[in-house]
């Protein structure tokens, strides 16, 4: 892929100091970019670089300075590294941009397939499955019956999509993947044995969504298992049956949300963060790597850390002194201070 820095400018909304004509042929970090690179200055600690590197083409702020550079053209932006960002989408977009149908493959008679669709090889397309334009759907893909894949969505390889799946417009899922398998749902019998209650529901994702490899987001027991628009799901991740994801709401590697847990928008979850089934999360939570979630939080934009994981009952008797700490740690300050007097009267008698 080659465009050049008066394109990209114009694609930035940005302003072009230097040749319009720089031949930009992929992006780099500053300290290692050579001939026909872009890369970009966020912060002022790197501002150094400006002068060292050998980037063809420099994103920058308006505001910064730079003294004397052999870059062949700057772009000014209000905003460097959401600019870079765009720009890396365009080169991952490219990288990405296949069509036709190889085969072997298995695309059902009754199956939609859409113009501009990439399907590759030892991939299966199911009954009454609709594959909109533009979808890549990369080698060794499943696509369960009646499943719906929306325009511009990229499945790469080995990602399985169990029945009746509904993945939204421009949705991006990565390796090994798997949307829409049983939810952990089984009855205790008087025998000490389980009997498997059936998920007849399924999986809803709205547009935009990414999930990271090797993933599993759990079909509804009865209803959907439902991941709103602007998501972003790391790897290894589990999401539960009859779990709802609030918009852009962003989740680290190796967190695990139980079943009927709805979780608000805008939501930061750091990695290995566990849920309990059935509680709320308010918008705009906080929740820090490692976290044990047992309770719903009401206030929305609030920060939260910390996993009593040790024996139930004492675990519980825990928990009721540690909320009361700050408030016992000034009755024994005030109680010091009591002492304190005591001992000063005493000395003066």
């Amino acid at each position: 892929m080659k465009f050049t820095a008066g394109e990209l400018c114009k694609w930035l909304n940005g302003r072009l100091e230097g040749s319009s004509d720089t031949i930009i042929t992929h992006p780099s970090r500053i300290e290692d970019a050579n001939e026909g690179a872009v890369s970009f200055i966020a912060n002022s600690k790197y501002i150094e670089y400006a002068s060292t590197t050998k980037a063809s083409v420099l994103l920058l702020a308006e505001s910064a300075v730079v003294g004397k550079t052999e870059v062949h053209s700057i772009i000014r932006v209000a905003e460097p590294y959401i600019a870079f960002a765009t720009v890396m989408q365009k080169f991952s977009t490219a990288l990405a941009d296949k069509t036709g149908i190889e085969k072997p493959s298995y695309i059902s008679s009754s199956a939609v397939i859409g113009t501009n669709v990439y399907i590759g090889a030892f991939s299966h397309i199911g009954d009454n499955a609709i594959i909109e334009d533009g979808v890549k759907i990369f080698p060794n893909t499943t696509i369960g019956d009646r499943s719906e894949i929306k325009k511009g969505t990229i499945l790469y390889s080995g990602v399985k999509i169990y029945a009746d799946t509904k993945i939204g417009e421009n949705c991006i899922v990565h390796a090994g993947t798997v949307i829409g398998s049983d939810g952990f749902g089984h009855a205790p019998l008087p025998d000490g044995s389980y009997m498997k209650i059936p998920q007849l529901g399924n999986v809803i994702i709205k547009d935009n969504v990414e999930i990271g490899a090797n993933s599993s987001i759990d079909r509804a027991t009865m209803g959907s298992t439902i991941i709103h628009q602007g998501v972003k799901i790391d790897n290894l991740v589990q999401i539960a049956h009859n779990v709802e994801i609030g918009e852009h709401t962003v989740i680290a590697a190796q967190t695990g949300v139980s079943g009927s847990t709805k979780i608000g928008k805008r939501c930061l979850i750091g990695g290995q963060v566990g849920f309990v089934g059935h509680i709320t999360i308010a918008d705009g939570t906080r929740i820090n790597a490692q976290s044990g979630v047992s309770k719903s939080i009401e206030e929305p934009g609030k920060a939260f850390t910390g996993s009593p994981a040790f024996n139930y009952t004492e675990s519980l008797r825990s928990q009721v002194v540690f909320r009361h700490l700050p408030s016992l740690r000034l009755k024994i300050e005030q109680l010091e201070k009591e002492l304190e007097n005591l001992k000063n009267k005493s000395t003066i008698k």
